[in-house]
């Protein structure tokens, strides 16, 4: 695998992409810009260089996962060689399976009495900003 070393300099977006938590470069960089991903509690920018012993959080979807950069790279390989760059904590680990079981349980689900009435229908419209006649 083509690791660098740790003088060698990477950008954050890239090294997100190479190991394996977003399927593009463009996609890891809305993230990064959108708040998706922080390291010592505060947000990153695109170009951050990660250092090697470094601790990010990072959200994907539902997940939340804490890990550890273990190595750099800018070349993005197979999951069994992506997973070798970073280690997820133990903490987020138990975190996500939990929050993975709660969401499979429905505990975090919107409950919901079925379908609006007709009623409802209406007021949600009026909720939402519509004048006037019902438009289609």
């Amino acid at each position: 695998m083509a690791k660098q070393d740790a003088d060698d300099k990477v950008r954050l977006d890239k090294w997100l992409w190479a190991a394996r938590f977003y399927k593009t470069r463009a996609l890891a960089k809305a993230a990064i810009e959108g708040g998706k991903v922080h390291c010592r509690g505060e947000r990153c920018k695109p170009g951050k260089e990660p250092k090697v012993g470094e601790e990010y959080v990072i959200r994907t979807g539902f997940d939340e996962r804490t890990v550890v950069v273990q190595a750099l790279s800018v070349v993005r390989r197979g999951a069994p060689e992506a997973q070798t760059l970073y280690a997820e904590t133990g903490e987020s680990i138990v975190r996500r399976e939990k929050a993975a079981e709660q969401r499979k349980a429905g505990a975090l689900g919107v409950q919901t009495d079925g379908r609006p009435s007709k009623k409802q229908r209406r007021q949600l419209f009026y909720l939402r900003g519509g004048s006037g006649e019902w438009v289609e």
